[in-house]
């Protein structure tokens, strides 16, 4: 039995656990689309900071996020927020464990996050993954969700 609920204070430290082992393909896979020079200038310890920037965005204040819960434990979560100036909503994180992954946790928690955006009203939903092979899960999960890609492109140098 699978359920989708608030994210509480408790599902703090395995919402990380399992974005940890969930990101762990997408920083390999990035780290041979960018090499090691650049990968490791941009990621010199990738799960400290992605530990971190997965604390800050499920406590930030203007973020509303929902876990997946499977057998009482979480295995999937997602981070929104509102961008009213603009009348869009942003899925700013989403993961999923790699034990569930396949099974329609990304695409339900997707579209929790959609409705809360549509119930505030706003007329364009977001969300932004990368194109290197690791990414691939993530892009089916907002594809068939109804999202267009853009063809945008992000440079990096290493200086």
């Amino acid at each position: 039995m699978r359920e989708i609920r608030p994210y509480t204070a408790t599902d703090n430290d395995p919402v990380v656990a399992l974005s940890l082992r969930a990101w762990a393909p997408v920083f390999s896979s990035m780290r041979r689309a960018a090499g090691d020079e650049l990968f490791l200038t941009l990621y010199r310890d990738w799960r400290t900071q992605q530990e971190q920037a997965v604390r800050d965005v499920i406590t930030h204040e203007a973020n509303s996020t929902w876990v997946a819960v499977a057998d009482t434990s979480p295995v999937g979560f997602v981070s929104a927020t509102l961008h009213e100036e603009d009348r869009a909503g942003e899925i700013v994180m989403l993961a999923v464990d790699p034990d569930h992954q396949g099974a329609g946790i990304g695409h339900d928690l997707t579209e929790t996050a959609v409705a809360w955006m549509r119930e505030h009203g706003v007329e364009v939903a977001v969300v932004e993954t990368g194109g290197d092979p690791g990414h691939a899960p993530a892009r089916a999960v907002y594809t068939n969700a109804g999202f267009t890609a853009l063809p945008i492109a992000r440079f990096f140098r290493v200086l």
